[in-house]
């Protein structure tokens, strides 16, 4: 608590003097803070820090600063609107057309963090957050154990994996899908920023509470059983563990099969579908979708058949006498799928040309960086982490989630931008 209330102290005396200057950083931290807490109040707080910031561009027509993804992010908004504009049914789509404003996170995140002290505050918030709502999620799993235990006992990995943790969020796919990025980011601050010398010797009861978080946010990401995430969290370790000591990559293969025989049998059962697919619903429904999406890209290859309207058209892009499988429709469990599916191949084009680009200019930032290079390879471990899981889910339109992961990709712009001031 103490230590908390010192990074509070440290970040409002680095804050700008003037009475209005503070309140934009002032409302986009209480944004970050609630990420995995509130994603009404995340949004509340992150359009009073806009409207604010707006004011006082207004009035002082300061400088801005925001990463070089303007053309591909420009086009991918462009292709969205016309995509909405050219639906069979465009009022559906005018959602995902407000959820465009999440964008702007990019930019108050690169012009709003104060000071470094102020980015560890932010990022030691969500840690801290993460490993509540992991406690959360494990007692959320002990009474579903018990409540499957004692109405299902002979189908308790069924309801187990249908019926997952959620820890704050309404959905479990939103809270794995945070979880995954805060293990990404707090595994980074482990093992890249502690490597240096001032941060060895602040002493280990420090460093022992953070490992202890980690622990408890991996048991989470174990407990929701969500395999996309568990493969997104094991390539962004992969690259940490590559920039902190390559020697160790040898022995992962080893330790993989140490975690395997020492997992729980339902972590086993878990693994086991993976060469089953057609056996498990939730697996044998994505090859159905993924089916029906690429039908529906071949028949609407410039602008697809509009943002949420996928459901209403699903049966129709079915092969003949085909009844689809009992599930949830929506979407396609897929970024790459799901952009090309509703909003044409051009879109699908500017995502993908926008993600390249981000991951790109944070590798730049990376060599440029020296005492935050730590949240480089934190941003790139969960850009890393997100791809992957992007592959088998639609985690990019998720608003708890797509807040998180820009958050996450801003900060190193943020660092470059302290550092270049610091050394100025």
């Amino acid at each position: 608590m103490t230590r908390v209330q010192e990074l509070f102290d440290s970040f409002r005396a680095e804050l700008p003097e003037p009475a209005f200057k503070p309140w934009p950083a002032i409302f986009f931290s209480l944004s970050v803070l609630t990420f995995l807490i509130s994603l009404a109040a995340a949004q509340t707080f992150l359009a009073a820090s806009g409207v604010c910031y707006a004011v006082q561009l207004v009035r002082r027509r300061s400088a801005l600063s925001f990463p070089p993804i303007k053309l591909p992010l420009a086009l991918f908004c462009i292709g969205t609107v016309l995509s909405v504009l050219w639906a069979a049914n465009p009022a559906a789509g005018w959602f995902s057309v407000r959820k465009l404003v999440l964008f702007l996170i990019l930019l108050l995140a690169t012009n709003l963090i104060a000071s470094g002290k102020h980015l560890e505050f932010l990022f030691q918030g969500l840690f801290l957050e993460s490993a509540v709502a992991a406690l959360v999620g494990a007692v959320q799993f002990i009474k579903q154990y018990r409540a499957a235990g004692a109405l299902h006992p002979d189908h308790i990995y069924a309801f187990m994996t249908s019926e997952r943790i959620t820890g704050f969020m309404g959905h479990w796919m939103n809270f794995s899908g945070q979880q995954m990025l805060v293990f990404a980011g707090l595994m980074a601050y482990l093992l890249i920023r502690t490597q240096s010398k001032e941060e060895k010797g602040n002493g280990r009861g420090r460093t022992v509470f953070w490992w202890i978080l980690l622990a408890l946010i991996a048991l989470s990401i174990v407990l929701g059983f969500t395999r996309g995430v568990w493969l997104g969290c094991f390539v962004g370790g992969v690259y940490l563990v590559a920039r902190w000591k390559p020697r160790l990559l040898f022995a992962v293969p080893v330790l993989l099969l140490a975690v395997y025989l020492l997992a729980p049998s339902m972590v086993q059962q878990r693994l086991q579908h993976i060469a089953h697919p057609r056996s498990e619903p939730a697996l044998s429904i994505r090859f159905e979708m993924w089916g029906v999406a690429w039908r529906m890209i071949q028949a609407h290859p410039w602008l697809g058949v509009g943002p949420n309207n996928v459901e209403r058209q699903y049966v129709l892009y079915l092969p003949p006498g085909h009844v689809p499988e009992l599930g949830y429709h929506a979407h396609f469990h897929s970024n790459f799928f799901q952009f090309g599916a509703e909003r044409g191949l051009p879109v699908l084009g500017a995502w993908l040309w926008l993600m390249v680009a981000l991951a790109i200019s944070i590798w730049r930032i990376r060599s440029r960086l020296t005492c935050h290079r730590w949240v480089a390879d934190a941003a790139l471990a969960g850009w890393m982490a997100f791809i992957v899981e992007g592959f088998f889910e639609f985690n990019f339109g998720t608003s708890p989630v797509l807040m998180l992961f820009l958050f996450v990709m801003s900060v190193p712009f943020a660092a470059e931008r302290i550092e270049s001031k610091t050394e100025g």
